[in-house]
């Protein structure tokens, strides 16, 4: 077994992709339109879904926005650093929500972004954890 994707429902595609591939540098893996169930499913990644996981982006036709609950948490990447990867972020538009350093109560160098939709995404320093 291994993980494929995890689903996101966005209310907006083009900004959403726009925050993935632009700003995140994932790629459009693949995208879907299904008009008699009027939606769209795109998906993004770093690398062909063979051989990595991916983010679904699920885009109903006729939802503009979605409230956020609180069973979920984050998505996890991996930075060679943590600090430039937000700069970088910044740069392109993207919100940083906790700046780069280390978690509390540990040494792992962490920070969080969020996407278009408030989603967060946390950005895991590479050798820190």
């Amino acid at each position: 077994m291994r993980v494929l994707h995890t689903m996101l429902r966005v209310g907006h595609l083009d900004r959403s992709l726009a925050f993935y591939t632009g700003v995140l540098g994932m790629k459009l893996l693949r995208k879907q339109d299904f008009p008699e169930g009027r939606f769209t499913l795109a998906f993004v990644g770093y690398q062909d879904e063979n051989e990595g996981a991916a983010i679904e982006l699920t885009f109903n036709w006729d939802t503009g926005g979605y409230e956020q609950g609180t069973a979920f948490g984050h998505i996890a990447l991996e930075v060679d650093n943590a600090k430039k990867a937000c700069d970088d972020i910044r740069a392109l538009g993207g919100k940083v929500v906790r700046e780069a350093g280390p978690m509390k109560h540990g040494t792992t160098v962490i920070a969080f972004v969020e996407d278009p939709d408030g989603y967060k995404i946390e950005l895991i320093e590479r050798g820190t954890r």
